[in-house]
């Protein structure tokens, strides 16, 4: 069959029935699939449907568009946990995939012994939602939560990251309310919780309070390199065989710095980042 041939089996009216977007627009239904629809994969047979994922209407958040199978998000073990992540942050970024690769990071680390860690935590977004999934109390885990809580700390900001505005956009992103300054508002967001432990400071001071001789699961969204690399460079030999990094902002558009710090450290430490279309990065430990 060639590029302007029909499946010998093809039924516009079955096409527009299938698809009543088309219908609704008067599209012609043999042009739309010789020139669009079997580009796109669409089905023009009923019985096609069975290959297809359950949730057609393509995935389009968070600078990421796919066709591919996202029916994880109306799994009620992601929406409870996520809906929980809305509460923490007061409001819905649309970070579906991002938090979906976040509770299965942390589902697969709460086999492990160790505990679990987050450096940037601002409201408490993917911890509150990880809490939420693996009824935290009942794993016997600590889980450490650093942040300034404040924004960035000028100390450690690179002069290319300083240079390229960075300690701009905090300041906005402080004034906006995206990110918090109120302790008092984070610690309620946790208080169902007994087993955590908020720090409260810069990065890498604070580091050496996290005293878990284990570290299953670490989470890192610092928005700067010099934090982000001190931290994997502190915990990654506390982490068993299995244990998993999931680095927050690692292949998201505009912070390359980042990228390119955990690139230098991954290559000194033996390893290698896995780059996500969800714009973060992760690391299993072998």
């Amino acid at each position: 069959m060639t590029e302007t041939e029909l499946p010998d089996d093809f039924d516009p009216e079955e096409y527009l029935s299938l698809h009543p977007d088309l219908r609704a627009g008067k599209v012609d239904p043999v042009q739309h699939y010789l020139k669009h629809g079997r580009y796109e994969r669409r089905a023009y047979k009923r019985a096609q449907l069975a290959l297809l994922p359950r949730e057609r209407t393509p995935y389009d958040f968070d600078g990421l568009r796919t066709i591919h199978n996202h029916d994880f998000m109306s799994d009620p073990s992601f929406t409870g946990p996520y809906g929980r992540g809305v509460a923490a942050a007061g409001s819905d970024y649309k970070w579906y995939w991002r938090v979906h690769i976040g509770l299965w990071a942390a589902r697969v680390a709460a086999r492990l012994g160790g505990d679990f860690v987050e450096c940037g935590v601002n409201r408490g977004f993917l911890s509150s939602a990880i809490m939420k999934l693996l009824d935290w109390d009942r794993t016997g885990k600590t889980f450490f939560l650093l942040d300034t809580f404040e924004g960035l700390d000028p100390r450690f900001v690179t002069e290319a990251e300083r240079a390229a505005g960075i300690l701009e956009k905090n300041r906005g992103d402080l004034e906006s309310g995206f990110y918090t300054r109120s302790f008092e508002e984070v610690e309620r967001n946790f208080a169902e919780w007994q087993n955590k432990r908020l720090v409260v400071g810069s990065i890498p001071e604070t580091l050496s309070q996290v005293t878990s001789a284990e570290i299953a699961f670490l989470h890192i969204d610092l928005n700067c390199s010099p934090p982000e690399v001190a931290a994997i460079e502190a915990f990654w030999p506390r982490m068993p065989k299995g244990g998993i990094v999931l680095l927050d902002d690692y292949a998201y558009y505009g912070y390359q710095p980042q990228k390119d710090g955990m690139d230098a450290w991954a290559r000194a430490a033996g390893t290698a980042v896995a780059s996500l279309p969800t714009g973060q990065g992760l690391i299993v430990k072998t």
